[in-house]
């Protein structure tokens, strides 16, 4: 597989991951936001990706704004106890979706 296949495959496998809405962690101040259901949606769905914040398109990070804060969501690899890190593209990997203020980031 070459690079650009790859990073198409991690895109893919993290709008799944980031779609379905699981393993999800929410930080504190971010959970005290207003709707935050409506807000796990917005992630579920986002498709604003730009170069700036997803410059080699694999879709691991996102950010909006949500009642005046900005917000962030990232994509991280780990192994199947989540205590190590994994190649995103391996068997083994659990995709972690964190969701926090940019403030905390």
């Amino acid at each position: 597989m070459n690079q650009e296949e790859r990073f198409k495959e991690m895109a893919r496998r993290n709008d799944v991951a980031r779609q379905l809405g699981l393993n999800v962690v929410v930080t504190k101040k971010a959970a005290e936001l207003p709707n935050t259901e409506k807000m796990l949606y917005k992630i579920r769905s986002f498709n604003a990706f730009s170069k700036r914040d997803d410059p080699y398109g694999w879709h691991d990070l996102g950010k909006f704004i949500w009642h005046d804060q900005i917000v962030l969501w990232k994509i991280d690899y780990f192994d199947s106890e989540l205590k190590h890190f994994v190649d995103p593209l391996s068997d083994e990997c659990k995709r972690l979706v964190t969701v926090m203020l940019a403030s905390e980031y």
